[in-house]
């Protein structure tokens, strides 16, 4: 299986678990599914290394779209604010993890290394 179902599924529990979190604070029961998705998504996260994803990428792929997809629902679920500097901090993250990316598949490539 391709790595890409998991670092979804590695993504939307660590997002979850971070709302969650900040639920927990009015209601603790919420702590519960925060432990349960802070827990799904390290698993998700090993089963994309073990599909062979570089953990450079990997990790800055799922850092990238947690802190980006959690201060979007946040906004949305706890009226939290968003400004145009924040907005592009999302840009540079993500800029920043395509040239993660792409810099290694390019070492990928000039190694031999395929996967």
């Amino acid at each position: 299986m391709t790595a890409w179902p998991w670092l979804a599924g590695a993504i939307l529990s660590e997002v979850s678990a971070t709302l969650a979190l900040r639920a927990a604070t009015d209601r603790p029961a919420w702590s519960v599914l925060t432990a349960v998705g802070y827990t799904a998504s390290f698993v998700f996260l090993a089963a994309v290394l073990r599909c062979g994803m570089a953990i450079g990428v990997a990790y800055g792929i799922w850092a990238a779209s947690g802190v980006t997809l959690t201060a979007l629902a946040a906004a949305v679920l706890f009226d939290e604010s968003l400004t145009g500097v924040m907005g592009l901090g999302f840009v540079a993250i993500v800029a920043g993890v395509l040239l993660v990316e792409l810099g290694s598949h390019r070492a990928e490539q000039s190694s031999g290394d395929v996967r």
